[in-house]
């Protein structure tokens, strides 16, 4: 941009009116409270926790048909952790859409998550109006929102910070607050005096009667030219890293990452404690706006949440898969696959995997974190991982194994492949259920059909390919010493693992 263009009033506020609508996902996190359905590998955001669609998906689709003067950019910005790329990538395929996707190397919280978005945007001297949405948010009313969004979208075009807050339906004491004062225009905008720490039940009932407080949503908009100028006044050592990461970046395929080494050093903050609570003051020179929201919002932080935002049945009850209620009320049941029966139950939680089942009351919902955390104490897999797993060929399921075995079912997507590989501690034999594979075992490569077979000897270099327009189905035997997912040594990758 020219120094001409850049001093000439009317010339700033002409490319205000031409910038663009970003979304931008943030789409990191564990989402532990929400175990045995959300893990470590596979977090919330990813799971079709309400509806078919997945909560990344339902965020990356809610800004369809938004109405604004400014255009709206077509594909999200995502920014993910390495460990959820494929997962991340495939389910926005799912939406239709090409999201550029910037891999986190490791998590440094949402300050620096967004400044690696911003840093995008403006690269090479272009801006945008961010539309800052975390992941893992439900909103059941999409044309409250998007019409929220586009109030807005036109504060931040003119340079104001904006949150969107969400007005309280009762004395809550898990979210933060947002002090408002008087409206800004005939819009629905009105000015943001402080942010407020998670109060007390008693300071939470004051908050809700007093009508001056709205939560704290930790949605976000405003132009990226306006975050990097903030956060390099307010969290300089956050800014600096990420710039240098951002400059020492590679592109690979969907995927933009940065340089690791540099970004490890960036400290972790959130987007509140990095830049709003400080930009809310009337000193730091920035104008903050608050746009109410009334949208069905929830962050759907642990199970009681779930249960809230779904729709019940006549005695208060939500339930999914296969699940039935006798004298039941209150009560959340989802099942991945085995039967669920609750009998005389009120205010529980029930929630079955194949490998984990959770039983709590809705009061207690809180202290599932803590069982995560002695899981993981003890090295269980259950806390890291389903017995399901997705790899970006498709997935495996191990579905069942004993001492010096184990059995999985192995789908391959159409055209889809593994990479060439060899296991120093197992041998493995191969049986297709459906469609063709194709084998490479040592200097061999032929195909099996249906009902064929092959065996591959331990330290024998070997890869499965679905060369087919349908997915590809294999039960793996393996057998061995040793069963890890560790004991793999990759000569070729498609997908660039090491």
């Amino acid at each position: 941009m020219s120094d001409s263009i850049c001093s000439d009033p009317s010339a700033r506020e002409a490319l205000a009116d031409r910038l663009p609508v970003q979304a931008v996902i943030l789409a990191g996190g564990s989402g532990t409270r929400l175990w045995p359905l959300s893990r470590e590998q596979y977090p919330k955001q990813l799971i079709d926790l309400l509806s078919d669609d997945s909560l990344l998906q339902s965020t990356a689709r809610r800004l369809a048909g938004l109405d604004s003067s400014h255009p709206v950019a077509p594909q999200p910005l995502v920014v993910c952790g390495e460990d959820h790329r494929f997962q991340v990538a495939e389910q926005l395929r799912q939406t239709g859409a090409r999201a550029q996707i910037i891999l986190e190397p490791v998590g440094r919280n949402t300050a620096p998550a967004l400044t690696l978005a911003a840093l995008s945007l403006v690269e090479n001297g272009g801006d945008a109006i961010m539309v800052v949405m975390p992941a893992d948010h439900a909103v059941t009313d999409e044309t409250a929102f998007r019409a929220c969004v586009a109030d807005a979208v036109r504060y931040a075009g003119d340079g104001q910070v904006v949150t969107l807050g969400i007005v309280p339906t009762r004395a809550e004491t898990g979210y933060g607050y947002l002090r408002v004062g008087e409206p800004l225009d005939v819009s629905n905008g009105v000015r943001l005096d402080s942010f407020v720490e998670k109060p007390s039940h008693e300071l939470a009932q004051e908050y809700l009667e007093s009508g001056k407080y709205l939560w704290n949503s930790g949605l976000f908009v405003l132009r990226a030219s306006v975050w990097l100028r903030a956060i390099e006044q307010f969290a300089p050592l956050i800014h600096a890293a990420c710039a240098n990461a951002f400059v020492a970046k590679t592109r690979d395929a969907d995927f933009l990452r940065v340089d690791t080494a540099t970004f490890i050093a960036c400290p972790s903050q959130s987007i509140d404690y990095a830049v709003m609570e400080r930009i809310a003051d009337p000193v730091s020179g920035y104008t903050c706006a608050v746009v109410p929201l009334e949208a069905g919002w929830s962050d759907v932080g642990a199970w009681d949440a779930v249960w809230d935002v779904l729709p019940k049945d006549a005695e208060g009850n939500v339930t999914r898969g296969r699940v039935m209620l006798e004298g039941a009320s209150n009560t959340l049941a989802h099942s991945e696959g085995r039967l669920i029966a609750c009998v005389g139950t009120d205010g529980l939680i029930v929630v079955e995997t194949p490998d984990a089942i959770l039983v709590a009351k809705q009061s207690a919902v809180q202290n599932v974190k803590a069982i995560v955390s002695r899981i993981k104490s003890q090295q269980g897999t259950e806390a890291n991982i389903h017995r399901k797993v997705y790899r970006p060929w498709g997935y495996y399921d191990s579905i069942d194994e004993g001492k010096g075995f184990r059995v999985k079912r192995i789908v391959v997507n159409p055209g889809a492949r593994l990479s060439l590989q060899m296991h120093h501690h197992r041998s493995e034999h191969w049986i297709v259920v459906c469609g063709t594979a194709r084998v490479t075992r040592g200097d061999e490569c032929f195909l099996l059909s249906e009902n064929e077979s092959t065996y591959i000897a331990l330290g024998q270099t070997h890869r499965l390919e679905n060369p087919g327009k349908l997915p590809l189905e294999v039960i793996e035997v393996q057998s061995g010493s040793y069963l890890g997912e560790d004991d793999i040594v990759r000569f070729e990758d498609h997908y660039g693992r090491s």
